[in-house]
């Protein structure tokens, strides 16, 4: 009796469904719709600027371009009048004292210490700091990231010590929970921006291609 009424009630909404024709339709016209708008939601969710200026410190300081856009993702979602409790400022969140060592070590104009805030200055200097931090830490991402956060001195201490190794899988020995969170982030927002936007590097390889 049971499977009487239910039949009752399933065959009307068969009944109901639009033709297989149409529901192919839809379908097809659901597919469409996906591949022409999750890309847009996605770069609406990532969104992304100052692109020239990244590839443009990308190429002439040697940093993963990607990765500078998910750093400052992180650091000031790409606001530039960002200001931290610490004092650092800009994109990239540089702090007086990298500002300093920066400026010193890259041989830069000494005006770019009253540049911070300059979009162009500051990812250059972040990008050159970033590009030296996968050098010192012989390209650890993991680790120069951590560095960017915590300071490369607490890195090589804690992978000195053992109480980090240095690797994705155990990014839960890093002392700071901040630090983890940062790195966590970092890498999320590396590979979004990297998937997201490769079309960029394409394009600008192609576009400066010599005749």
């Amino acid at each position: 009796m049971a499977n009487y009424g239910l039949q009752k009630w399933i065959r009307p909404a068969i009944a109901a469904l639009p033709s297989k024709r149409k529901l192919g339709l839809a379908f097809i016209l659901l597919l469409v719709f996906l591949v022409v708008a999750m890309p847009l939601f996605n770069r609406w969710m990532y969104p992304l600027d100052y692109e020239d200026k990244i590839l443009y410190s990308a190429d002439t300081t040697g940093a993963d371009p990607f990765l500078v856009m998910a750093i400052i993702r992180v650091e000031s979602k790409f606001n530039p009048d960002v200001k931290s409790h610490a004092g650092a400022e800009g994109l990239m969140q540089l702090t007086p004292n990298t500002v300093e060592w920066v400026v010193d070590r890259g041989r830069f104009s000494p005006a770019f210490k009253d540049a911070v805030q300059d979009p162009a200055v500051n990812i250059h200097m972040g990008s050159w700091y970033i590009s030296g931090l996968m050098k010192e830490f012989n390209d650890n991402k993991v680790a120069a990231i951590a560095a960017y956060n915590a300071g490369p001195g607490n890195v090589k201490k804690w992978l000195k010590e053992g109480r980090w190794d240095g690797t994705r899988k155990n990014l839960g020995q890093i002392p700071y929970g901040e630090t983890r969170h940062y790195v966590q982030r970092v890498l999320f927002f590396h590979k979004k921006y990297r998937s997201l936007y490769k079309h960029l590097i394409r394009e600008r390889e192609t576009y400066t291609l010599p005749e």
